[in-house]
């Protein structure tokens, strides 16, 4: 096994953690496995290559946390955030951080491989993978002036409700306008759809032209 299939799991509930490791192990990865992000820093000298799946709510040094920290001393090292539903907004703000990816609880087994896949890549692999910024812009470009506000609160990490009482619209209604974004970026997961808007940057804050107010 190459040194870079490495994936180190931190999770403080056990049974997440180990089924983790068993699904890895069977897929062909090295699993290690920690019981919170201070065991995990605690060894982080002696790694070198992988990636780190992590859980967002946990005692101590929560994921949030520990993407900012490994960011400012290890940057090259991957994060992918396990998030469960009401998390999403920190899920968000840690892909703002330098996470690589999140996944929704309760996840699938393909979700989480191909997150995994997609982390343990080089650098030039990622950056080849994903979509490139003129085309994201051009995605955003026709957007309707609803879609780009739903899209600009997601970004921000708000919630469905949020969303909708900011806008004042039915959280029903956010989920339909959430799912019309996910079509037209042609994006696969949430977390795709807000690495998209990140790499838009600046236009979705201030399109250039006026979208359609529907």
């Amino acid at each position: 096994m190459k040194p870079d299939c490495i994936v180190h799991v931190i999770d403080d509930d056990e049974a997440v953690r180990e089924s983790l490791a068993f699904l890895l192990l069977a897929s062909g990865y090295t699993a290690r496995t920690y019981s919170s992000a201070d065991e995990f820093l605690s060894i982080l000298d002696q790694i070198a290559h992988g990636c780190v799946v992590t859980d967002i709510r946990m005692p101590g040094m929560d994921g949030l946390d520990l993407v900012s920290h490994l960011q400012d001393i290890r940057p090259v090292l991957p994060v992918i955030v396990i998030t469960g539903h009401a998390d999403v907004p920190l899920a968000v703000q840690a892909m703002k951080a330098g996470a690589r990816d999140f996944i929704e609880k309760p996840f699938d087994d393909h979700s989480i491989l191909e997150a995994v896949a997609s982390a343990l890549q080089s650098g030039d692999e990622i950056s080849a993978g994903r979509t490139p910024a003129h085309v994201v812009r051009q995605r955003i470009a026709v957007l309707t002036n609803r879609e780009r506000q739903v899209l600009r609160g997601l970004v921000d990490g708000q919630s469905n409700k949020a969303i909708a009482r900011e806008l004042e619209i039915s959280p029903r209604t956010i989920e339909i306008y959430r799912a019309n974004l996910m079509t037209k970026m042609d994006a696969r997961t949430l977390s795709e759809l807000v690495r998209m808007a990140l790499v838009a940057g600046e236009q979705l804050a201030y399109p250039s032209t006026p979208p359609s107010l529907t």
